[in-house]
């Protein structure tokens, strides 16, 4: 049975759920997410291992003996972020994004037991100031060129860029040992434009998808000196915004 206070927490996100979550994202949406995470926060305060948060399987670690680490940005530690699960938002979530894995880690209420999310009920999270959001791939479409999971979001509007970070692991061999490590990580760009995904190894590749206004954009780029591969994210982000102006 929910106690008392639980229930005022329910009946009181669920009121305003129903007013956020129905909106169009404007710019208010962020004060709304907050004012919904305070609800949140007190609600799993209240009902423990009842929360819908807690519902991942365990977080398997890796051999101590491998070198480096598969976390994002090499933060090998539990920091706070927000995720959007199941449709609910939470905020002051612990947590840590293994991009080997590509799973969010986070702890059990207990505040020791590690567990991951599950990818498919992740609607976006926050993290070290980036936005991530799951794509689903369309496995019926042939024009994209994406795989389900989870990437920043480093431009939305009419069209979407996309980032995919990931890392690996690779063993190298000599006379007497065999070292095991993490790669570096790496970075693969993708542009929604419509229903489909298309990968852009650089700026070339970025235009030819938005041929409709190539000559524009170029002109956008060369007069405010883009350089696509000193900064691919930035020149991504105020190509497809000035795309969406024309």
């Amino acid at each position: 049975m929910i106690n008392k206070p639980a229930l005022c927490f329910f009946i009181a996100f669920t009121y305003l759920s129903g007013h956020a979550f129905g909106q169009t994202a404007t710019d208010d949406s962020t004060m709304q997410k907050i004012a919904i995470g305070h609800v949140v926060d007190g609600y799993n305060t209240s009902i423990g291992q009842m929360s819908r948060l807690y519902n991942g399987p365990e977080y398997e670690f890796y051999d101590p003996l491998i070198k480096g680490n598969a976390c994002f940005l090499d933060i090998n530690a539990f920091k706070t972020g927000s995720v959007n699960y199941d449709g609910i938002y939470y905020a002051n979530v612990p947590m840590m994004y293994d991009i080997n894995k590509d799973l969010v880690v986070t702890l059990l209420y207990n505040g020791f037991s590690k567990y991951s999310l599950l990818n498919s009920r992740i609607q976006s999270f926050d993290l070290h100031s980036h936005h991530f959001v799951y794509v689903a791939a369309d496995s019926t479409n042939v024009a994209s060129s994406i795989s389900s999971g989870l990437y920043e979001q480093v431009y939305v509007g009419n069209l979407q860029v996309l980032v995919k970070w990931t890392k690996s692991i690779q063993s190298i061999s000599t006379q007497t040992t065999l070292e095991t490590f993490f790669t570096e990580a790496k970075k693969h760009y993708y542009l929604k434009k419509g229903s489909n995904y298309y990968s852009i190894g650089g700026q070339g590749a970025f235009l030819n998808v938005l041929k409709d206004k190539k000559k524009e954009l170029q002109q956008y780029i060369k007069a405010n000196k883009i350089k696509f591969n000193d900064n691919p994210e930035k020149a991504m982000y105020l190509i497809a915004a000035r795309y969406d102006q024309l």
